[in-house]
């Protein structure tokens, strides 16, 4: 990858990871070079699972980003430069249907993929960025909640999140911001 990025392990990152998401949040994004959407996400997870590196974001069916990881073969997670708290805000409160997120908050796209047939749309402006190839999805089912409290709190309007497990294909850290 040329630019202001490196190629990393990503299991060399050494930012906590339960930082990662719940403090410093991060934009899932999915799609082609020319039509793609991004979102702002605080819930996620990293796990290895049939001897895979995964990646696991989770996306509402209202969202747009959703018809986007619907039809992408892949999406990226990027973890944004400190200071850009305004950017993930605008990101997780307005829909793409209805405006240019990424124009708006500043942000330039880059595909970080293998090849053009494959892409991983992330930005310039993250300090990690982490292109997964999707593996496995499972929609959140009321039945299989066993603390109604969750039910109640965090889904009170039934719009439950789809599961997206995505093998890590590759990861990169800004060269100015190491990971």
């Amino acid at each position: 990858m040329s630019g202001n990025f490196s190629s990393i392990d990503h299991r060399s990152i050494s930012k906590d990871v339960w930082s990662l998401l719940s403090k410093d949040w991060m934009l899932v994004t999915a799609g082609t070079e020319s039509k793609w959407n991004t979102m702002t996400a605080s819930w996620g997870g990293f796990a290895v699972i049939w001897n895979l590196d995964l990646a696991l974001a989770l996306v509402r069916p209202s969202r747009y980003t959703y018809e986007f990881m619907e039809k992408s073969d892949g999406f990226t997670l990027s973890f944004l430069r400190d200071g850009m708290r305004a950017v993930l805000n605008l990101c997780g409160s307005k829909s793409g249907r209805d405006c240019d997120k990424a124009r708006e908050a500043g942000l330039n796209p880059r595909n970080f993929g293998a090849s053009a047939s494959a892409p991983r749309i992330a930005f310039e402006e993250a300090r990690i960025v982490l292109a997964c190839r999707k593996v496995y999805v499972q929609d959140f089912e009321k039945a299989s909640f066993l603390d109604p409290s969750i039910l109640k709190q965090h889904y009170p309007k039934g719009d439950l999140h789809r599961a997206y497990f995505g093998q890590i294909e590759g990861a990169w850290a800004s060269e100015s911001v190491r990971a």
